[in-house]
Order: structure tokens, then sequence, then C-alpha cells
């Protein structure tokens, strides 16, 4: 599972011009889902997302996590996370997990954010998106669930 993280202020998805997910300050999740992933991985990346402390404290130190700062997801499926141009002009997705395992897997995510206390906002599943947003800091973080980078 492939993950990228950005700080926001705030975040916004729409599809057909109607707004299908927003959050104020939180982290906007783009998620990846691989061939090989399974519900451990989802459930262990939506604890690791939830928890890692990009978010300053007092002092201006990232220190805090989403947990920690009440703040809300907007997760948004995105299977090119697991595209990859090495050596050719157009990228390959054979490593992304197909539709129906992608799906569940996403879903179980979502989930799991919650479970954790977080307010999660989504997109619409293979639909074509608009993404808005304000990212903060900037900071934008990759996770990898492989630990591959």
């Amino acid at each position: 599972m492939r993950a990228v993280l950005q700080r926001v202020s705030h975040a916004k998805v729409t599809v057909d011009g109607r707004a299908t997910g927003e959050i104020g300050a939180g982290l906007m999740i783009l998620l990846g889902v691989g061939r090989e992933d399974s519900s451990a991985i989802a459930a262990s990346t939506a604890e690791k997302c939830a928890n890692l402390r990009i978010f300053e404290d007092d002092q201006g130190k990232m220190n805090r996590s989403l947990l920690d700062v009440k703040g809300g997801a907007l997760v948004v499926s995105q299977f090119t996370l697991y595209g990859d141009a090495r050596g050719q002009r157009r990228p390959s997705f054979i490593s992304a997990a197909p539709p129906g395992l992608a799906k569940t897997l996403y879903e179980e995510f979502c989930e799991a954010l919650r479970k954790l206390g977080v307010n999660v906002a989504t997109g619409v599943f293979q639909a074509m998106m608009s993404l808005e947003l304000v990212n903060e800091g900037p900071v934008t973080i990759l996770l990898d669930s492989e630990k591959t980078f």
C-alpha cells in the first residue's frame, strides 16, 4: 500500500461538479493499493497515518499527530501511485491491485481510520475526481508498506 500524505488547512474532492468529500485542517491522503496488500496492511497503514507526527506543537516542531490535533482525513483512491515509469514513457500499472481488491482495502483503510477516531471524508472509487487543497508547510510525506522509500 502506498500513501501520499499532505498536511492541509482545507481539502475538497468533487465529482461531476458536486463535492463528495471535504475537510478543514488535517490530512489529504492519496491511497494506492497494491496486488499483494491485505486487510492487515490496510489497518497498519491507517494507524501509521493517524499517528505520524507531522503537525506542529507550540514550539513549532513537528511533534503532533492527526489524532493529537483532532484533524480530518480526506482519503482518495489513486491507483496511479503504483505507476512504474522506469525505462519507458508509458507507466505500467501491473503492480496495482485489481479494482475489486483495491475497493475493499480502500474501504477497510477508511474504516480503520474512523475506528481510531478520525473524521474521514472520501472521494468516489474509480470516478474522475477534481481535488482542491491548501498544503500547509508545505508538508508532504510518502509512505509505502513495503518500505521501498
